[in-house]
């Protein structure tokens, strides 16, 4: 068995729930750079790993790099891993900038690094089989679908740095990004968009939006992201077709329902070995150790960052807005 040293940049709520799923994988060595002595106390004390002094030291040490810190900070991190000829996990968004997009891609396919974005929910079972669905034809042609992700706590985040959407880029860039992903992973590239924001307004604390897609098929599709719901974090989606409609809801449904002509069916889905985190990490991995393409690339993490930012852009000024072609 041959061992790989993971070298994880940041221990906050996603670097720790990253590092549960490494300790997982018995070929895996983990290592950690956390400059905030108590959050790099309580992360060495969760389970073995190797404790850096700084950025440089972990990455010189490391087979491969991950990157959970805050989004403001991926680029310099980033860049710093590609220099080395590291293998690099990136997780979403990507960047703060589709120029800073741009160039990680560029520095990648320059360095010959694979480089993989942390676009997870194509790995929940849920919506992987949603995907697949629409894919094979179940529901027919594709017209119209309906997600909603998000609860009541906003994440803060060191330091507060969810908060200040200057850093993070509010609900439409932090969250709604995955809803954003799996759409055009599933039902294509978007013509444009138009959506309404309360942090695009205010640039700060919690947030709410809701975005309609047109996309290229002439399929549509409307995405609600909260920070700003009492009742809990819930996760749900419709995706309605010529033949029949399929939906999921995290609090109701204990897998996919699809309605069809013939009836309806319900499809149970999650099991103690789907979860999306390590599946994620260890096709990362797989695609590192067998030299073949990651699951999901930069380029889609890009595409994935230009319908937030599109949002956002409409979200302040009021308008339609047709994201760049990628």
């Amino acid at each position: 068995m041959c061992l790989m040293k993971v070298g994880v940049l940041g221990t906050g709520a996603m670097g720790n729930v990253h590092a549960r799923q490494y300790r997982l994988m018995p070929d895996v060595q983990i290592g950690f750079r956390e400059r905030h002595p108590e959050r790099a106390d309580t992360f060495h004390a969760s389970g073995e790993s190797a404790r850096f002094d700084s950025a440089e030291q972990l990455i010189e040490w490391a087979d491969v790099i991950d990157i959970c810190l805050p989004t403001d900070l991926h680029m310099e991190y980033a860049l710093k891993a590609i220099e080395a000829g590291k293998p690099l996990f990136l997780e979403k968004p990507m960047t703060t900038s589709l120029a800073d997009a741009e160039k990680l891609i560029h520095a990648a396919d320059k360095a010959n690094v694979p480089f993989m974005v942390g676009q997870v929910v194509r790995f929940f079972p849920e919506y992987a089989l949603g995907h697949r669905l629409v894919k094979n034809g179940t529901v027919g042609t594709p017209s119209a679908a309906r997600l909603r992700r998000g609860g009541g706590l906003t994440p803060s985040g060191a330091n507060g740095w969810f908060m200040d959407h200057s850093r993070s880029g509010g609900v439409l860039v932090d969250l709604a990004i995955h809803d954003f992903d799996w759409l055009r992973w599933t039902l294509g590239e978007v013509k444009f968009l138009y959506s309404r924001s309360l942090g695009a307004t205010t640039g700060q604390g919690p947030d709410y939006a809701l975005t309609t897609l047109t996309f290229e098929s002439g399929a549509v599709a409307h995405v609600e992201s909260t920070w700003m719901d009492p009742g809990g974090f819930r996760t749900c989606y419709e995706v309605a077709g010529s033949e029949g409609l399929i939906e999921f809801d995290s609090r109701t449904t204990p897998g996919i329902r699809t309605h069809l002509h013939s009836g309806i069916k319900l499809d149970q889905t999650v099991s103690s070995e789907d979860d999306p985190y390590y599946k994620e990490l260890a096709g990362f991995l797989g695609a590192v150790k067998n030299g073949t393409p990651v699951p999901v690339t930069g380029h889609d993490g890009m595409v994935a960052l230009s319908l937030s930012l599109a949002a956002l852009e409409s979200a302040k000024t009021g308008k339609v807005v047709h994201p760049p072609r990628i």
